[in-house]
Formats: C-alpha cells, structure tokens, sequence
C-alpha cells in the first residue's frame, strides 16, 4: 500500500526540491550546502534499504559450510568416545559428558556468530549512517543558531563580535523554515533504515535521531512564533 511505507525515491525527490528552493532564495548560504549534503545522504539510503534486505549469499554459503564442518566433527569426536578401547566404565563416562558439555557450549558459540555475523555487519553499516545524519543534524541547529529574531523586531547593538545579521524579517522567516525542513527530512531519512532492516538497536539509533530532529526543529519553531508576533521582547 502506497501509503503505509515511505518512500525512497519521493523523499530524494523531495529533499532535493528543498535544496533548489534554498538555493534559490539564499545562493551561496551554508545552509544551501548542508541541504546538498542531506540530498546525498538521502540517496545514500534509498541505496542502502536495497542491500539491507539482499542476502550475502557468500558470507551464508561460507557460514554454512564451516558450520557443517564443525557439526561433522563433532560427530566423529562422539563416535570415537562412544566405543573406548578399555571399556564404557564410570570415570569415562564422567569425562566424556563434561568434554561433551565443554564442547556444546564452543560449538553453540561458534554457529551462533557465523548465523549471526551477516546481521551485525549490516547493523554496523547503518549505524554509520545513522551517525551522519546525527551530525547533519547537529550542523543545521548551527547555522540557525544566530538568527535572532530579536534582532529584525527592534534596534539592538552590536558588539564587534556579533555576527553578521543581513536579514530582514521575512528573509529570516523563510531561513528558519528551510532549517525546520531540513531537520524534518533527516529524521525522515532515518526511517528508512529501519523500515525494511527490523534491528532493536538500529530502531533504537533512529528513534534517537528523531528525538534530536524534533527537539532542534521545536527551538526553530519558537523564533518563527516570535516572528509572527511581532514581539520582540
């Protein structure tokens, strides 16, 4: 169904709308930049929800083969202690069980890291890229940080250190809305990690993500509420 998934292609497509639009209204900005690098982030992971649901078809066939193997040598140790040369007395049978359990336990630990290393090489691919858009995030809340609102509603003086303010209201207005978006469309891409890659500690990195997005995007949305009300404060 259409509309119970997100989809990948129509997020790149929309990202990369929000970057003409900035770029249009603010040529050159940094935050014209840092959308261009969302749009490659967001490409990045439409890719990357392919290969999370694509077996590793080499690293099964080799996890299989090894798992065989140790299965089978297992068997031939169990045949060789079950027929001993002096007799099936108790002392043997004692040590054979505790060599038998010893051996369990290894070989358990062994086939579960072979089933399990094509999950976790995936897993650590993704937090990678979850990390990017953890920072991404971070670099947006940066370049609104001194956009005070307070600066385009009345006189304020600056001090030789403040930074350049060249906006006027309504340029400002359009800034932090394009912020706002862009924290949007991370957390958005995100999602997309997790909606065909079910790991509890990837949901967990994206639910994260989110949290940061909405929180950062919340801030933004307290200068555009200033803004609209002409208050200054």
């Amino acid at each position: 169904m259409p509309y119970q998934s997100l989809d990948p292609n129509k997020l790149t497509e929309t990202i990369s709308t929000l970057h003409r639009r900035i770029s249009e209204r603010f040529p050159e900005s940094g935050l014209s930049a840092v959308c261009g690098e969302l749009v490659e982030l967001a490409e990045k992971a439409r890719d990357a929800t392919d290969v999370l649901t694509r077996p590793m078809l080499a690293l099964r066939v080799a996890s299989g083969l090894l798992i065989a193997l140790i299965v089978a040598g297992l068997a031939v140790t169990i045949l060789a202690l079950s027929t001993p040369e002096d007799g099936f007395t108790l002392p043997v049978f004692v040590q054979t069980l505790e060599a038998g359990i010893n051996d369990l336990v290894l070989i358990g630990l062994a086939v579960f890291f072979l089933v399990s290393i094509e999950r976790r090489l995936k897993r650590r691919r993704t937090l990678a890229a979850i990390s990017e858009l953890r920072s991404i995030a971070h670099i947006i809340d940066m370049h609104q940080l001194t956009k005070d609102p307070q600066h385009v509603l009345r006189v304020i003086v600056d001090t030789p250190t403040s930074p350049e303010r060249g906006f006027d209201r309504n340029a400002l207005s359009r800034y932090l809305d394009y912020c706002s978006e862009a924290l949007s469309l991370t957390g958005k891409i995100a999602a997309l990690y997790v909606q065909r890659f079910d790991d509890s500690v990837v949901l967990a990195a994206v639910n994260e993500v989110e949290a940061l997005t909405t929180g950062l995007s919340s801030k933004i949305w307290q200068k555009m509420m200033i803004l609209e009300s002409g208050t200054g404060g």
